[in-house]
């Protein structure tokens, strides 16, 4: 069986959505017989899919799997750019060493890496992230903006505001953004965001923005050690999420943030960063590097860079650091 066709046919039920489509117009279409046409479709039922033959009309999909297979992605994904490229893995270390590999050999910008499993999934100072098979979606997204290199902090920022978006598009939950990286429901994190860069001394040569989202984690499948601060989507909304849709959504609102950062700078985003903010007028503790800071979080710059006011009165300007909320 050609399982590229098996695809393609895939596609086109899904793109036709409830609407049948006959078995005859299929063979024509994709010029072979009304039965290869019946094969395939046994074929999708092997996969996962709930194909429905419907009298006189033709077949429609009626379930498809969870997966993030690239084809399934980009069956309704409403992107001009990112995501027309997706290296899918049943498995692999990271996708962020992945992204940075193709990112070296000329992926085009907008290239993503999605994983069902990650072995080696970290996010900031190299922390593990657990990255369970088909519960979450880890993923890496390739992007070459011609921005300088100092600019490249203010993506992750970008990326966390569209993730906010989407999670609300597709379950109706309200996260919060914990600076800089952090997607927040209450105290509990749901997403981590990894933005790395690749530049030389023409500027950006590519920024690569790691994503790693607990969709439909159960409290049990985390660590003992994380229950108390790690949740997933499904346990905030009580419901599994389609993994596929969300997907779709944040590679949507990061190409459509990531042009509006292009076409009118960073001060449209801080507004909707900071309106989606778990950090701002919280007290907070910064654990830098070199010292530790408490005070209030008053805001970010137009930099990203947020702002904390002390006790002393002193505004200081925290450009890397962990945030603990008070």
């Amino acid at each position: 069986m050609n399982i590229t066709v098996t695809h393609k046919l895939a596609t086109r039920l899904l793109e036709a959505g409830s609407e049948p489509v006959s078995g005859q117009q299929l063979a024509d279409e994709f010029g072979v017989s009304r039965t290869a046409i019946w094969k395939h479709m046994k074929e999708l039922e092997e996969m996962g899919y709930g194909i429905e033959s419907v009298r006189k009309k033709g077949y429609r999909i009626q379930k498809s799997p969870d997966s993030l297979e690239a084809f399934l992605v980009q069956a309704d994904l409403k992107t001009k750019k990112i995501g027309k490229r997706i290296e899918y893995m049943e498995q692999c270390a990271s996708t962020q060493i992945v992204a940075h590999q193709l990112a070296q050999e000329g992926a085009p910008d907008g290239t993503v890496v999605i994983a069902e499993l990650q072995t080696e999934g970290r996010g900031r100072l190299m922390r593990k992230w657990d990255s369970a098979k088909g519960q979450g979606i880890w993923m890496s997204i390739i992007l070459r903006p011609d921005v300088p290199p100092h600019k490249a902090p203010q993506f992750t920022l970008v990326a966390a505001v569209a993730i906010v978006r989407a999670i609300q598009s597709v379950t109706g939950l309200e996260a919060s953004i914990k600076w800089p990286n952090d997607i927040l429901f209450g105290t509990k994190k749901a997403t981590g965001i990894l933005t790395e860069l690749q530049s030389d001394a023409d500027g950006i040569q590519a920024l690569i923005i790691g994503i790693g989202v607990n969709v439909n984690q159960e409290r049990e499948d985390f660590d003992a050690a994380v229950q108390d601060i790690a949740t997933s989507l499904r346990l905030e909304s009580g419901q599994p999420i389609n993994r596929r849709e969300l997907v779709q959504e944040i590679l949507h609102f990061l190409e459509v943030y990531t042009e509006l950062y292009i076409e009118k700078g960073f001060a449209p985003l801080k507004i909707l960063w900071e309106g989606h903010s778990a950090t701002i007028g919280k007290a907070i503790r910064a654990r830098m590097s070199r010292e530790t800071l408490e005070g209030i979080a008053e805001g970010i710059t137009e930099d990203g860079v947020l702002q904390l006011r002390t006790a002393d009165g002193k505004l200081h300007g925290i450009y890397s650091a962990d945030i603990e909320l008070k």
